[in-house]
């Protein structure tokens, strides 16, 4: 068989499979020793070869231990009740702006990212606590959707986030270093939150009944000097973790997966003076921890087979030949790279889509002069809708868990739109300006 029916076949398989609902780690593994065997003439122990010096590479790459350690911070901080105090501080600050309650959805949702990274929990921490108060202040349904949702999703990309850990370990290029991405990530992320923070103020005053302010008297409750106090007690603790697990990152002092352990520690020290730290709160952290981990590792593995074997057939051969021998302007293999990307977030998780894009796009982007940090960060960005696209963003679902009663999935897929839009926006933004990608690793790092 050529290698250019076998490249198809392999995709169609992939993409049936998951259409049929089959786990997306063992679909990937299962698929990739398929056609492993079909490539190597149904040579066994070659195969296993293969598979047993993959999966061992995996598991002694150091970066990885990082994964585990964030995602215990994020646990441990989602059960402290860290951005609760935040949003109630304000709640008050920003509540008498039109918008100002989805105005501190974002802030909070941007503070609560850079110290957890896991969208599950901030698209369902405030979606407890904020859509409730939202609804009740008169605020459209449509508009809390989207506002939690998507930035809930922040954390997977502001730094530390386990998708560049994850991206970072895939790649093993001093380019698209984890402390690379983690610079890089910086402020596209900031972007991203400001273009929702800019969209809320400017819908909400031409048309005040999306999100209308809080009474004047609820406003004028606290003196101006109290709401600075109760905003810095809130703020200074996570800014705190933030610097810690960041700064360390950023001066050269301390390793991803060093800071993590740091970031891990600080998180408990955190919920001791909150007081929640007790053994059911460690318990439960450790618990998720390792579900979470074994569900990264074990699509990691997959992804992994996946693309070894794909690439060991020639499958990435016949694909950058396809676009790069088809004579479009180089830009034009960009956007056709990104929108594969963009259709593939509507239905696979991306962890799924790193492990089998990366290893095809990231060379054939390379060949094209694109710089390797800065294409990276725009598919992270682009990985970023996969949350939010229908019909299968995960941050949809979440939200719809803990959605009030009379929400329906048409009021959260109307109000996803403007924000995924949004995020097409910051897209361009970073193709017209690569240096807000570049510059801050080059400062830290000279990348």
């Amino acid at each position: 068989m050529s290698i250019e029916f076998l490249t198809v076949a392999m995709f169609a398989t992939l993409i049936l499979a998951i259409t049929l609902g089959h786990p997306l780690a063992y679909t990937l593994a299962a698929v990739a020793t398929l056609f492993g065997l079909i490539e190597n003439g149904f040579s066994f122990p070659m195969l296993f070869e293969m598979f047993v010096n993959n999966t061992w590479g995996l598991m002694n790459n150091y970066t990885l231990v990082a994964i585990p350690l964030f995602i215990l911070m994020a646990q441990i901080l989602d059960r402290s009740k860290v951005s609760d105090a935040l949003f109630e501080a304000l709640y008050v600050v920003l509540g008498g702006i039109k918008g100002g309650l989805g105005l501190a959805v974002v802030v909070v949702c941007t503070v609560f990212a850079a110290t957890t990274g896991i969208i599950g929990a901030s698209v369902v921490a405030m979606g407890l606590l904020a859509t409730p108060t939202l609804i009740k202040k008169g605020y459209q349904k449509e508009l809390t959707a989207g506002i939690i949702c998507a930035a809930g999703t922040l954390g997977i990309l502001i730094p530390p986030s386990i998708m560049m850990v994850v991206y970072g370990g895939l790649t093993g290029m001093k380019e698209t270093s984890v402390g690379n991405l983690f610079a890089g990530a910086i402020f596209p992320g900031l972007i991203l939150a400001g273009l929702y923070f800019a969209y809320i103020l400017i819908r909400c005053n031409f048309n005040p009944t999306l999100g209308p302010p809080i009474s004047k008297d609820e406003a004028s409750t606290y003196t101006a000097g109290e709401k600075w106090a109760m905003t810095l007690k809130s703020l200074v603790p996570p800014m705190v973790l933030i610097l810690a697990v960041m700064g360390t990152i950023l001066a050269g002092v301390a390793t991803p997966t060093e800071a993590a352990g740091l970031g891990a520690f600080g998180s408990m020290i955190l919920a001791f003076f909150n007081k929640k730290l007790n053994f059911t709160v460690l318990k439960e952290s450790a618990y998720a921890t390792l579900r979470t981990t074994s569900m990264v590792m074990m699509l990691f593995i997959g992804g992994k087979l996946f693309s070894t074997v794909f690439l060991s057939m020639g499958g990435g051969d016949v694909v950058a030949d396809l676009l790069i021998g088809s004579g479009m302007n180089r830009w034009l293999i960009l956007g056709v790279m990104m929108f594969i990307v963009f259709i593939m977030g509507m239905f696979i998780d991306w962890a799924a889509i790193l492990l089998v894009t990366v290893p095809i796009f990231l060379p054939i982007a390379m060949e094209l002069d694109f710089d390797p940090l800065w294409f990276s960060l725009l598919m992270c960005v682009n990985l970023q809708t996969s949350f939010l696209t229908p019909p299968f963003g995960y941050a949809l679902f979440y939200f719809k868990g803990v959605a009030p009663a009379g929400y329906t999935m048409g009021h959260i897929y109307r109000g996803i739109l403007p924000f995924v839009l949004l995020q097409v926006i910051s897209m361009a933004i970073l193709c017209l300006f690569p240096s807000v990608v570049t510059w801050l690793p080059g400062i830290f790092f000279g990348s």
